[in-house]
C-alpha cells in the first residue's frame, strides 16, 4: 500500500505535513491540454492537491506530440484531456482529476467551483472569456502564453485582462521547451498559492531571448479592473 508520506516525501521535507495535507481539499481548473495544459498536468497532478478538472475538446494530432508532453504517437487521434486524465491517474493514486471534453464556452455552464483556474489556451477571445468568468465566481487565474522563444505569465487578481488587445492571433512556430519552461512558472506560482506562501500577484512577467542568446525577463504591474 502506497502511503502519502512517502509518495509525498520532498515536498513534506519542504513545508511540512500540515500544509501537504491543506492541498488535499484544493480544487483547479487546467483550461487547455495541449502543450501548456501537459507540462501543467504533469507538474501539479503528483503534487498533492486533491481534485484537477482537464478542459479541452481537442484530439491529439502528430504537430502537437514534440511540444506536448502528455503523448506519444499511440495517442493520435484520441481526446487529449482523456489521455493527460488517464497519466495523472496512472501517476498518483491519491487525486481526483476528471476530463472535460468540451469547450470552455460549455464548460462554463457547469457552474463548478474552483480554488484557482490556470489559462493553459492558445488564443486570446478564450482567455478573455476566462478572465470574465474568473471575476463572477470571485477566483484567481493564472495566465500563461508561448510563442517562438518567448512566454509571458501572469496571476490575474485584481487586473483585467482587458489590457491585452483581443484578436484572434494565432502563435506562430513554437519551441518545446519554452513551453515547458513558461507552464513550470505557471505552476509554481499555483502550487505556492495553494499552499498559503506570498506570491506577487497582477504582474505580467515577460520571458524572451534577445539576439546575443541571454534570456531576459521583464516585470509590469497589471492596471486594476
Amino acid at each position: 500500500m502506497i502511503k502519502t508520506e512517502d509518495y509525498f516525501n520532498r515536498q513534506i521535507q519542504l513545508w511540512g505535513e500540515e500544509i501537504q495535507n491543506s492541498l488535499k481539499n484544493k480544487k483547479i481548473a487546467i483550461i487547455g491540454s495541449g502543450g501548456l495544459g501537459c507540462s501543467l498536468a504533469m507538474a501539479l497532478g503528483t503534487s498533492g492537491i486533491g481534485q484537477i478538472d482537464m478542459v479541452d475538446f481537442d484530439t491529439v494530432g502528430l504537430h502537437n506530440i514534440h511540444r506536448q508532453i502528455s503523448f506519444s504517437l499511440k495517442d493520435e487521434n484520441r481526446l487529449k484531456a482523456e489521455v493527460v486524465v488517464e497519466l495523472m491517474k496512472a501517476k498518483n493514486p491519491f487525486i481526483k482529476v476528471t476530463a472535460y471534453t468540451m469547450d470552455f464556452e460549455e464548460f462554463k455552464q457547469l457552474e463548478n467551483s474552483y480554488d484557482l483556474i490556470l489559462d493553459a489556451t492558445d488564443n486570446l477571445p478564450t482567455r478573455e472569456s476566462i478572465d470574465s468568468y474568473a471575476k463572477d465566481k470571485n477566483t484567481p487565474w493564472i495566465y500563461g502564453s508561448v510563442e517562438e522563444f518567448n512566454g509571458q505569465v501572469c496571476f490575474f487578481d485584481k487586473s483585467s485582462f482587458q489590457v491585452f488587445n483581443v484578436s484572434d492571433h494565432k502563435p506562430g512556430g513554437i519551441t518545446a521547451p519554452i513551453v515547458m519552461h513558461i507552464a513550470s512558472l505557471q505552476a509554481n506560482l499555483a502550487l505556492r498559492y495553494l499552499a498559503g506562501l506570498e506570491v506577487v500577484k497582477d504582474r505580467l512577467y515577460y520571458l524572451y531571448f534577445n539576439s546575443e542568446g541571454e534570456l531576459i525577463t521583464q516585470k509590469f504591474g497589471m492596471p486594476k479592473s
